[in-house]
């Protein structure tokens, strides 16, 4: 009688333990199940309210301009606008800076280049560079340099133009240069140094940037402008050069004795 009583007691504790134990599981199953869910993105979760909007924990979404429409699209490229860093902002438009810059360059080229050089651009507004000269004599082609613009090569015995090189020497905040300091940058690559110039340049047929009949034109103007110059410089048939002014009496006397020549033996 007591061991069918103890054993009963046993199989009731287990059977207590065991209805706890299920009961345990139970209760845990819904919270894995939710994690779950959660650590999955949501790909199995409860459906959202359609009027709800997503939110995160690190705030709320931004929407990519190129999904946005209408009042949005004009609102994000105002903003977009406001933020560009402008062109050239350091320095505003000024003509007054322009005109200073362009006379001190007149002056620069001025002292650099010959008489003859100089008054052509001040006549002309363009410059002629010879080229190579690989035998005695005159070069067999010649450079017209513009402000602004590329060089043209062409032939000097005939004026026919070559070629159009497009070379540009900008400042060092990227604007260009003055007109005047852009003819001297060009003047300097030319006559220092030719071949590199040619090699860096882009070569073009020419009517790309220059119009043939106004290269025509400017080679017309240079000839009719170097046949008045050389007129200029030649002297008037008739005149007589001015007589050698006459000096005190005993002043070529000194002159001889230190040199040894009088003035009349001296050719004028």
């Amino acid at each position: 009688m007591t061991a069918s009583l103890a054993i009963l007691s046993i199989a009731s504790a287990a059977l207590l333990l065991a209805l706890l134990v299920d009961a345990a599981i139970a209760r845990a199953r819904p919270h894995s199940a939710s994690g779950r869910r959660r650590a999955r993105g949501g790909r199995q979760g409860a459906p959202a309210s359609r009027g709800a909007p997503a939110v995160s924990r690190r705030g709320p979404a931004r929407e990519h301009p190129a999904l946005a429409s209408g009042p949005e699209v004009a609102a994000t490229l105002a903003a977009a606008k406001a933020h560009e860093r402008p062109r050239f902002a350091g320095r505003a438009l000024d003509p007054g800076r322009e005109l200073r810059a362009e006379r001190r360059a007149r002056e620069l080229l001025r002292s650099c280049v010959s008489d003859e050089e100089w008054e052509m651009y001040r006549d002309l507004g363009f410059l002629r560079v010879p080229g190579r000269r690989r035998k005695p004599g005159a070069p067999r082609y010649a450079y017209l340099v513009y402000p602004r613009k590329p060089i043209v090569a062409y032939f000097v015995a005939t004026g026919e133009p070559i070629a159009e090189y497009c070379v540009e020497f900008p400042d060092i905040d990227g604007r260009p240069l003055p007109p005047s300091d852009d003819v001297l940058a060009k003047w300097m690559a030319l006559t220092s140094d030719e071949e590199l110039l040619l090699r860096r340049a882009n070569m073009h047929l020419v009517g790309r940037h220059h119009d043939p009949a106004r290269l025509r034109r400017d080679l017309w103007r240079l000839a009719s402008w170097e046949k008045r110059r050389a007129r200029r410089a030649a002297p008037r048939p008739g005149a007589t050069r001015p007589s050698a002014p006459e000096r005190a009496p005993g002043a070529n006397d000194s002159r001889s004795q230190r040199g040894g020549r009088r003035a009349s033996d001296t050719a004028y």
